[in-house]
């Protein structure tokens, strides 16, 4: 018998979908990741950690000009009242925030050690102390004066601020970067100076486009410098979506040390890369051999970065040697631009240069209107009060006698002179040391001031074009405290155009140049030997196979292998396996199609052109430069069909082609009656009854035919010994001259 179902204490069991559950408390899981832990607020550039750590770091009179603070009382405070997280977690970041090579306007004042570029940790927060700075009072400038609401804290005994004044441009400044559920966001740091102007633009005229922004704000500013290659289109298309990326480099200068011999310096590294782990990754390809031009790297740094980077010859190319260490190094690095923020801190969203820039200033327009509202307030209390006292002076006697008797002093003062609550309670409270006569001045004075502040405060809120101004002078006076004449402010990273040289010297450059002598077999095996070797007797084949073809070349050359299908492929030496075996299939490296043979190999030369003859004689001139294949499939260039297949690729090196078929006849004409095609079936060089072609040769006719036999003999033919055998192309031809080699080949 089965158990019964326990049943829970006043209620039967509710029946819910696993799927709808599951998607109500994701979804709430990931609202939560979004708003309140991954991505900033557009307003004040903080996440809700930052922004705690800075509001408690206040309350604990942390201001620029006071003493330090231990870390653990700062973070102790910020997990107890405001962010129930880990201590870890928090004081993360905290050092964060006072790392002057991770902000670029830091907000923490650090005491201690708080890591270095190198990657190493912090101290304990029990050893580190810490301060606001004087961007962090900017931010926090006027959050006492009814600037911004406040909330309850998570366990509702104290408050906090949704967001901060920000008398700042943060976000952009200072940049962000945090992952969330389903969306991220990456803003790199930028110059606060250009962000002013920026900023103004704006204010002056609100729908200027992204181009005449990108004008004042050209890119961003890390803390650690470098060089940005990026192309100003581009800059411009990422401001104006919101999204892209930006190409950072380290900087760097060449270093003289004397009889033609320098040195590389490197002074500046990308954003966020640690200088230790880069350097430990260069002398791993060094190592590795995988970059031939670097003979050694030193760190040399101190309170600066001076990485030394020693080429191996004071022939190379510094350029080409960066270049190279460009492209496999975090030397030059790309960082990305993905300004998804919460818009009004609530919609994440994401936005382009001009929308962020647009709701700060709306943020600082409305800050302005309730510090404001906030001071009128106050002014009009204060007038009130003011108003009070001048009615208790000019009747002293009366307010004295009116205290000292009746019972209910209050109510009778407010009925007898027509006094508010405020003013009756004022005046009870007033000192007898008040009661001078020169006290009266003062009131009419401080009355006469503030009534004058008060109608500038009022016709302020009421004109939009007095606002802005205001803002504008604002936003002023932070471009004066950090604009480009200041040692904060400067602008580090600088900017340079795309590199001159191109991705094939690159390639050449990470290749250390070496001479092979490569070998293919006649079933397709393929291996690269060490030197340029002259005696191939004492290579080893497999069993049945034997030599097709050896040539010399180097590690940097390109090598053509052509299919009897009319293909080019392209094969790089250094890649080759070595000849201590018998090598590989060349068909792992290439796809030659099944049936399908290697005919020739040889080594590249652009500037070089070749004769292309298929087995039916038919053929073209193309340019080497036309052939190279760029994937494994190869390149078509001679278009066979059915049994014909291509034969021969013969070096273009005159003015007259020779041809000899398979029926030993053979035929002179003038390559001018060959065209130049990049891919085709040619035209037909040499007519055959019987048979295909056998041979080919391009050469000179005024120096002459020559050809090789067997025995390494060699013979010439003149223009006149070669009378009866020229003629027009597509011709029969006729039995070779005397002495030519019974193999039907140029070559015997």
């Amino acid at each position: 018998m089965g158990k019964k179902a326990i049943l829970p204490p006043g209620g039967d069991i509710e029946n819910v979908s696993l799927r709808e559950a599951l998607e109500e408390r994701y979804l709430a899981y990931a609202l939560s990741t979004i708003t309140q832990r991954a991505l900033p607020d557009v307003r004040d550039g903080l996440k809700p950690v930052h922004r705690r750590l800075l509001y408690a770091m206040r309350l604990l009179k942390l201001d620029p000009g006071s003493g330090f603070k231990k870390c653990a009382r700062v973070v102790g405070d910020v997990i107890g009242k405001f962010h129930p997280h880990g201590d870890q977690a928090v004081y993360d970041a905290l050092v964060r925030l006072a790392q002057t090579f991770a902000q670029r306007y830091p907000l923490v004042d650090g005491q201690g050690n708080f890591g270095n570029i190198d990657g190493d940790n912090a101290a304990a927060m029990r050893y580190t102390e810490a301060r606001l700075t004087e961007v962090a009072r900017l931010l926090l400038e006027g959050i006492d004066e009814d600037a911004v609401d406040f909330r309850a804290t998570y366990d509702g005994e104290e408050e906090e601020p949704v967001v901060l004044p920000a008398n700042f441009p943060n976000l952009l400044a200072n940049g962000s970067a945090g992952i969330a559920v389903g969306m991220a966001t990456s803003i790199p740091p930028h110059n606060v100076g250009e962000l002013c102007d920026v900023a103004l633009k704006l204010v002056e005229a609100p729908e200027a486009p992204v181009e005449e922004l990108v004008k004042l704000l050209p890119g961003p500013d890390f803390p650690t410098g470098g060089v940005l290659v990026d192309d100003r289109a581009q800059i411009v298309e990422a401001y104006r979506t919101g999204r892209g990326a930006f190409r950072l480099r380290a900087r760097w200068h060449t270093e003289e040390l004397g009889r033609g011999t320098y040195a590389v310096i490197v002074t500046e590294v990308p954003y966020q890369v640690q200088k230790s782990r880069l350097i430990e990754k260069i002398a791993e390809l060094l190592t590795a051999r995988k970059l031939p031009l670097l003979a050694d790297v030193r760190d040399e740094s101190a309170e600066d970065v001076r990485i030394v980077l020693e080429p191996k010859s004071r022939s190379v190319d510094p350029a080409l040697l960066m270049e190279s260490l460009f492209k496999l190094t975090e030397l030059e690095s790309r960082v990305g631009l993905n300004m998804n923020v919460l818009s009004r801190g609530l919609v994440p969203k994401v936005m382009s240069l001009t929308e962020v820039m647009r709701e700060w200033l709306a943020h600082r327009r409305e800050v302005l209107q309730r510090r404001s509202r906030h001071r009128l307030g106050k002014i009009i209390h204060r007038l009130e009060v003011l108003d009070g006292y001048l009615v208790a002076y000019l009747n002293l006697d009366e307010v004295i006698r009116i205290i000292r008797e009746e019972d209910e002093p209050k109510a009778e003062l407010m009925r007898t002179f027509s006094l508010t609550d405020v003013q009756a309670e004022a005046i009870l409270n007033m000192r007898l040391r008040s009661l001078r006569k020169l006290e009266e001045m003062e009131i009419r004075r401080e009355h006469a001031e503030l009534s004058k502040e008060k109608a500038g405060i009022e016709a302020l809120l009421a004109s939009e074009k007095k606002q802005w101004s205001v803002v504008a002078w604002q936003i002023g006076e932070v471009r004066k405290t950090f604009g480009p004449d200041t040692e904060l402010g400067r602008r580090r990273t600088g900017f340079a155009e795309a590199p001159d040289h191109g991705h094939e010297d690159i390639q050449q450059a990470m290749i250390e140049k070496e001479p092979v002598t490569v070998v293919i077999s006649e079933k397709g095996w393929i291996r690269a030997l060490k030197g340029h070797l002259t005696d191939l007797s004492t290579l080893t084949f497999k069993t049945d196979d034997r030599l097709k073809i050896a040539l010399h070349a180097d590690t940097h050359d390109k090598l053509l292998v052509y299919s009897t299908g009319g293909k080019f492929y392209t094969l790089a030496p250094d890649k080759l396996p070595g000849g201590r075996g018998h090598g590989e299939p060349v068909r792992l490296m290439i796809d030659i199609d099944e049936g399908h043979d290697v005919v020739d190999i040889f080594v590249h030369d652009p500037a070089r052109k070749r004769l292309l003859v298929s087995t039916e004689g038919r053929g073209f001139v193309v340019p080497e430069a036309e052939v190279i294949a760029n994937t494994r499939k190869g390149k078509q260039v001679f278009n066979v069909s059915g049994k014909e297949e291509a034969r021969l690729a013969v070096p273009v090196a005159g003015d007259t082609v020779a041809i000899i078929g398979e029926n030993r006849r053979m035929l002179v004409f003038p390559l001018a009656q060959v065209p130049e095609m990049a891919r085709g079936r040619g035209v037909r060089l040499q007519r055959y009854k019987d048979g295909g072609v056998s041979d080919a040769r391009v050469f000179g006719l005024a120096e002459g035919l020559t050809w090789t036999d067997s025995s390494g003999r060699s013979f010439t033919r003149s223009q006149a010994e070669l009378k009866e055998w020229i003629g027009d192309r597509a011709g029969a031809g006729r039995m070779p001259p005397s002495g030519f080699p019974r193999s039907n080949k140029f070559v015997g």
